[in-house]
């Protein structure tokens, strides 16, 4: 059932859904994850974000429809072109530019996952002239890790299937990612690890279109209070990351 206090907040809820259909968009790959959301056999969307967003449509009372992106650049690109009201992804000051971001739920780390043969086990020895080194295309991680690596830089590729393939097929030697998202990966990619350290810590957050306050309002006190209540906690740990904290 709704909450009196968000279901009651016109405003809010009129920035929010100017269709009258909370359109959420939410970033897909192979594995469920604290960001990304994995497919059912029939197609359905399941994870933390799909869990979140459901949530949200519930407490402020209104119907939703999630479109799926590859990446969170397309994601981004859609609440600029305001194709969907809401989204969860990654912070980083390219984005805070163009898009509003309420409070984050999760504190990530973004570092790499390495081929066996490569030899590395430390982040700061992926930085060499002979890596090749993959990342999503439009995303924090590849800004970042653009930014940090000064002998070679990542080549974007446009899915995590497609970055998985390429470290299977050995066209690439690093993967840059979130840890969480890696961590079922290494299975998919025989010999490989995830190297100590990491390159970026940000968090994840709930965002929407930019000029929208009323409806960035809205969304931060509804993630607030799903934190302070433990609904957040309890959607981690029934996707099988009790062992990872809930953003403050």
């Amino acid at each position: 059932m709704a909450l009196p206090g968000f279901a009651q907040d016109a405003s809010g809820k009129a920035e929010l859904t100017p269709t009258g259909t909370l359109r959420i968009g939410l970033i897909q790959a192979p594995s469920a994850g604290l960001i990304f959301v994995g497919r059912t056999s029939d197609g359905k969307p399941y994870g933390v974000t799909a869990d979140l967003s459901a949530d949200l449509a519930k407490k402020v009372g209104l119907s939703f429809a999630i479109t799926l992106f590859p990446n969170s650049g397309a994601a981004a690109a859609a609440l600029q072109a305001e194709t969907i009201d809401v989204s969860f992804m990654p912070v980083d000051a390219a984005r805070k530019q163009v898009l509003d971001f309420g409070p984050g739920y999760y504190d990530l780390e973004s570092t790499y996952l390495v081929t066996g043969a490569s030899g590395i086990v430390d982040v700061a020895q992926v930085d060499r002239s002979d890596l090749r080194v993959v990342a999503i295309d439009g995303t924090t991680t590849i800004r970042a890790s653009a930014r940090t690596l000064k002998q070679t830089q990542p080549v974007a590729v446009p899915s995590v299937a497609e970055a998985i393939e390429r470290m299977r097929t050995g066209t690439a030697d690093a993967f840059a990612l979130s840890r969480d998202t890696l961590q079922p990966i290494v299975a998919q990619v025989p010999g490989s690890r995830i190297v100590t350290g990491g390159f970026q810590q940000t968090q994840v957050a709930v965002v929407v279109p930019k000029g929208r306050p009323a409806a960035l309002a809205l969304v931060t006190a509804w993630l607030a209070e799903a934190k302070r209540s433990g609904i957040v906690r309890g959607i981690f740990d029934a996707h099988g990351f009790s062992g990872d904290a809930v953003a403050p």
